[in-house]
């Protein structure tokens, strides 16, 4: 399990249908300012090369595809995704514990090692949701055994709703890292997320990270709505 300086704290999710937009908005950021994520319909239409000019351009790129497959099928990706000098990938947590420690085991061979976190609850989905698929309990029990489950296989942390983070973290190391979407300022809109809180709530819940995409991405000016983030959390950005 890894230590890192957890700054910048705000990860800026790239949604996007083309490179263009993308790079415009990012050319206006600061590596120091954030860190960046590729999710999977970017990456579909761009491919690796994308990822790697970002990465060119000094930031941080969490790869974020969520495997979930067969532990070598699933190992072999995420040293595929090393290759390409990504500083995060991630996995489903319900894959199970062989496929999180294949992955960790095989990432643990390179010599460029990005963290690995696993995904437990989509913040997207609510109670009933989660029920529909069979998990039973509400969606901060299920987050929780994924959490202890994730722990154990040695991943570095895992993504959950801020909602829960509270909930987790005193049951878990504290160098295993709580990475949260569902994070919006309290004049934005929720679009399709569920289980939501505010950037610095989410700090003082236990979340190590923020996921923030259409409230920076969407805004009129992206770099003043990072740095207005940025300056709220200002107090909880230890490293």
């Amino acid at each position: 399990m890894s230590t890192l300086n957890k700054n910048p704290r705000i990860i800026v999710a790239l949604d996007f249908p083309s490179a263009a937009p993308a790079l415009d908005l990012v050319s206006e950021f600061d590596p120091k300012l954030c860190r960046l994520k590729v999710g999977k319909e970017m990456f579909t239409r761009l491919g690796p090369a994308f990822v790697e000019k970002l990465a060119g351009k000094g930031f941080d790129v969490f790869l974020d595809l969520k495997f979930h497959d067969i532990p070598n099928t699933v190992a072999a990706a995420c040293a595929a995704v090393a290759d390409l000098g990504v500083w995060m990938v991630n996995l489903h947590a319900s894959g199970g514990t062989r496929m999180m420690e294949a992955a960790r085991e095989r990432l643990e061979t390179l010599s460029h090692r990005p963290l690995l976190i696993a995904v437990t609850i989509l913040t997207s989905l609510g109670e009933r949701d989660i029920a529909e698929i069979g998990f039973h309990g509400a969606p901060a029990d299920n987050v929780i055994r994924l959490a202890k489950l994730a722990e154990d296989a040695g991943v570095d942390g895992i993504v959950c709703s801020p909602l829960e983070a509270v909930e987790v973290r005193p049951l878990i190391d504290q160098d295993f890292l709580l990475i949260t979407p569902g994070v919006r300022p309290a004049s934005a809109s929720l679009d399709d997320q569920k289980r939501v809180m505010t950037p610095l709530d989410a700090l003082n819940n236990g979340a190590d990270m923020l996921v923030i995409g259409r409230p920076i991405t969407g805004a009129d000016d992206p770099l003043k709505s990072l740095q207005a983030i940025q300056d709220e959390i200002a107090a909880y950005s230890w490293s």
